[in-house]
């Protein structure tokens, strides 16, 4: 499935993933491949997504995630390096 996360300021990843862990507003949650259409809130805390070649980990200040026919679409009111 494939992945961006956007902040106001650029586009921080895009690319295919295998799988995606979000810290959601009511707890942390992970979208997998045909997941079934979500929009979430999330709060401060890591973003985890796995990948071919391993995971990487993104520290958000909070957002908005929408997932769709296998495309998950992060605004994210920053990410924290």
């Amino acid at each position: 499935m494939y992945l961006e996360i956007i902040t106001p300021d650029k586009k921080v990843f895009a690319g295919e993933v295998d799988a995606a862990q979000f810290p959601g507003a009511n707890g942390s949650f992970e979208v997998l491949n045909m997941h079934a259409p979500l929009i979430s809130t999330m709060e401060k805390g890591r973003i985890r997504i796995t990948t071919k070649n391993g995971q990487e980990f993104f520290t958000v200040d909070g957002g908005v995630v929408e997932v769709l026919n296998n495309k998950i679409i992060v605004l994210a009111e920053s990410v924290i390096e």
